[in-house]
């Protein structure tokens, strides 16, 4: 018996999609407020605490391909459920493991791979099947604007859960709100079964032989390496850098991050809409080096709250800016059959990044009491990426056979 679901429409999806990155983008990106009073409370280094988080990047870019895999293949709202379940018992894990070994492993594989199945990468197929090509970009550009509300939105909430809670009971409130709010939002997410094309069709593997064999693609994943790096340091230690500073009151960082969150809705919008009437070279490329100059005004300038509002805002916009561009090359580069598998590899050099940033950020501040080592790297690696996306090719590539516009 054939299937009566009809596709739902671009309205929909980006409803849905923007409700379960509002929610996934925004717990996680909370997660440094954890770090001091987890770490005081068992007795850990930075470091600890800082291995799981990398670890959760590492496990979110390892896991990535294969969410975006059986999102291509089985539907996003199955692979929204299985990422729901695998985030409850990721924070739960993070409230009770005491063990630091079990609680890096555990917290970040699990979460890890609850933001594979929740994240970018697995609803950006729906998106770009649903949405026109010539709206693609902006398309891409509302989900990332989504997940950024939810970094600015949930900030203050996940402080106060803290602050009144306690931080073990902060984790299952949220555990507790996931599954009330992100689930019915999977079933806004179900696409009617694909009906298979005729002809010749393209095979996951040569899909996947085809991109890495491509020379923009290559350069695409070296820049995303930088973005992770760059964006998850700063959203992990940032709030540990201020207090180091002597800015203890707790209201600054999280109106810091709030702020990167606010200002990020507006850069991940227009930078997408942009996205659709100029290169996405050259905007990727704008975005990396004003991240380095941004970071070093902010070293070299005298640091106080404004100073910190003003850098938080600038790093706003340029925050997750790069998603739809991102997302947007690689549909218009090889279509959109495989979006989300090719999504996933390319975020897995994001969270390679990622996991060097956050886990070099504890190590290298515990062998040399600061974190000026780090600040510098980030600044050299937004110069490398600026220039090697300059020369991608954004033309559709040639293939005998199509597979998927």
């Amino acid at each position: 018996m054939s299937s009566t679901r009809t596709a739902p429409d671009l309205k929909t999806v980006l409803f849905a999609t923007g409700m379960v990155l509002t929610l996934s983008m925004g717990v996680r990106h909370g997660f440094g407020f954890w770090l001091q009073p987890i770490s005081q409370s068992h007795g850990w280094s930075r470091e600890t605490y800082s291995l799981a988080l990398a670890l959760q990047n590492l496990g979110w870019g390892l896991f990535g391909p294969f969410a975006g895999m059986a999102a291509d293949r089985f539907g996003t709202a199955k692979v929204v459920v299985a990422g729901v379940g695998l985030y409850v018992a990721g924070l739960l894990s993070m409230a009770l493991v005491t063990d630091p070994v079990w609680f890096v492993i555990s917290a970040g594989t699990l979460i890890g791979a609850a933001m594979a199945c929740v994240g970018f990468g697995a609803v950006s197929g729906i998106i770009g099947r649903v949405a026109p090509e010539s709206r693609r970009s902006w398309a891409f550009g509302i989900s990332s604007a989504a997940g950024s509300f939810g970094q600015f939105a949930l900030m203050p909430v996940e402080q106060y859960l803290i602050s009144a809670a306690g931080w073990q009971n902060a984790f299952y409130i949220l555990a507790l709100g996931l599954v009330l709010l992100m689930l019915p939002m999977a079933l806004l997410l179900r696409e009617p079964p694909v009906q298979k094309a005729t002809g010749p069709q393209q095979s996951i593997s040569a899909a996947i032989r085809e991109a890495f064999a491509y020379r923009p693609f290559q350069l695409l994943v070296a820049g995303y390496f930088v973005c992770g790096f760059q964006v998850v340091f700063i959203a992990v230690h940032l709030p540990a850098y201020l207090r180091d500073k002597g800015m203890t009151d707790p209201s600054l960082a999280v109106m810091a991050l709030a702020l990167i969150g606010l200002f990020n809705i507006f850069g991940s919008f227009y930078f997408g809409k942009l996205g659709g009437t100029m290169p996405k070279r050259y905007l990727l490329s704008s975005i990396y080096i004003s991240r380095s100059v941004v970071i070093a005004l902010f070293l070299l300038a005298p640091l106080t709250s404004w100073s910190v509002y003003v850098f938080s805002a600038a790093m706003g916009i340029l925050w997750l800016s790069t998603v739809p561009l991102t997302n947007g090359v690689i549909a218009g580069i090889f279509g959109v059959k495989y979006l989300s598998m090719l999504s996933g590899f390319v975020f897995f050099s994001h969270q390679l990044g990622s996991f060097l940033g956050v886990w070099l950020g504890g190590y290298l501040f515990d062998k040399q009491g600061s974190y000026n080592t780090v600040w510098m790297i980030t600044i050299l690696l937004g110069a490398f990426a600026a220039l090697i996306n300059l020369p991608i090719n954004e033309k559709p590539i040639a293939r005998l056979a199509p597979a998927g516009a």
